[in-house]
């Protein structure tokens, strides 16, 4: 279903007073005119990606005079994140994610860029479906259900790993790429930071749910090795599964063409994915622009059909921890994302690359 007209609330949210940033850059005796020492760190890690969404931007064959356009880029958008410095309210401040993300993706859109990720998307999408039958028969394999659903959580985890927002990441990866299975492998020991996942399974193993809305993250590994796998073990139970992508492009996460182009290459000639049926497979436009979300604002499609699920899925760091990680829905709900920002680690008293598995069950 394609995203229009106005946008509306997620019909799932219980709590009126909703916020969705999770970390609280400022509190209300906070001087409007001084930067927080939070909104400070923040300002930080984002002057820190410029110079790979610089290079990026450059390596645009779409654009015009991409060098230049670029460099305009990189300097406009540091410009405005130091005026922060200076004063808090300019620019729509006092700043938080959401903002300094989306100004980040209009200074780039307003230069030109559409999709400055597009080549490293479509390669890493081009590898990830070579690998996906792979990866469905070795989940498929495990014939203990606690162990299976164990390993598909696993999996969305080790896809999450690729994440071209982060500076670090984005460094690692232009090195030595990132390999799947080995990042299944090499986890951070649990306990997590938030681990609830054995609580996760017991239930999968005792109830089902008719339908379930899930938030997707990042293109390549993450949504086809990661979250794909699941919700295809989620069709095979009878679970109605919505997927949930970005309306525009934003970083390296996956957007709704992207996906529907995707899952159409992934089935097979009598629609199925590796066997499972998938007329129980829809894929929603969120609306959404950001590596971010808010889930007050979402498109009226997504909506109509997440109105009646019963378990929704945040997955990714930026949709399920740096926003809407306290968010309460009226159903079951699970956050699920790799910490790859030492500012999230800290906050949650966690590792650099610790795993969030927040599960929360909501009693009839």
């Amino acid at each position: 279903m394609e995203s229009s007209g106005e946008m509306v609330r997620f019909p799932l949210l219980v709590d009126d007073n909703y916020r969705p940033c999770t970390i609280p850059f400022r509190s209300p005796a906070d001087s409007p005119h001084t930067l927080t020492p939070t909104e400070l760190s923040w300002i930080k890690v984002f002057l820190n990606s410029v110079p790979s969404f610089r290079q990026r931007a450059e390596a645009d064959p779409t654009v015009p005079d991409a060098r230049f356009r670029a460099q305009t880029f990189a300097s406009r958008y540091t410009q405005i994140l130091e005026e922060f410095k200076k004063d808090p309210e300019s620019h729509g401040g006092p700043p938080d994610g959401i903002l300094l993300c989306r100004i980040r993706e209009q200074v780039l859109r307003e230069l030109g860029f559409k999709d400055i990720f597009k080549k490293v998307k479509d390669e890493e999408n081009t590898k990830a479906m070579s690998l996906f039958e792979k990866v469905v028969c070795l989940n498929d394999d495990i014939e203990d259900e606690a162990k299976r659903v164990e390993n598909l959580v696993r999996g969305i985890f080790a896809g999450n790993i690729f994440d071209l927002g982060a500076s670090q990441l984005a460094e690692l990866y232009s090195k030595d790429g990132m390999s799947f299975l080995a990042s299944c492998q090499n986890l951070v020991s649990r306990p997590w930071v938030i681990d609830d996942l054995d609580k996760f399974i017991v239930n999968w193993c005792k109830k089902s749910w008719k339908k379930a809305v899930i938030f997707v993250d990042n293109s390549g590994a993450d949504v086809i090795l990661g979250i794909l796998p699941f919700a295809r073990e989620l069709l095979r139970r009878g679970t109605q599964v919505v997927l949930a992508a970005n309306d525009l492009p934003s970083i390296n996460d996956i957007t709704y063409t992207e996906l529907i182009e995707i899952i159409s290459k992934l089935k097979d000639e009598h629609g199925k994915l590796v066997g499972v049926d998938t007329s129980n497979l829809l894929i929603a436009n969120s609306g959404n622009d950001l590596p971010v979300i808010d889930l007050s604002s979402i498109s009226q499609e997504l909506a109509y059909l997440a109105s009646d699920a019963d378990l929704v899925l945040m997955e990714g760091m930026g949709r399920g921890i740096e926003t809407n990680l306290y968010a309460r829905f009226k159903c079951d709900s699970l956050n699920i994302g790799m910490v790859k920002h030492q500012e999230v680690a800290d906050f949650l008293g966690g590792r650099l690359y610790d795993c969030v598995f927040k599960y929360t069950e909501v009693l009839d």
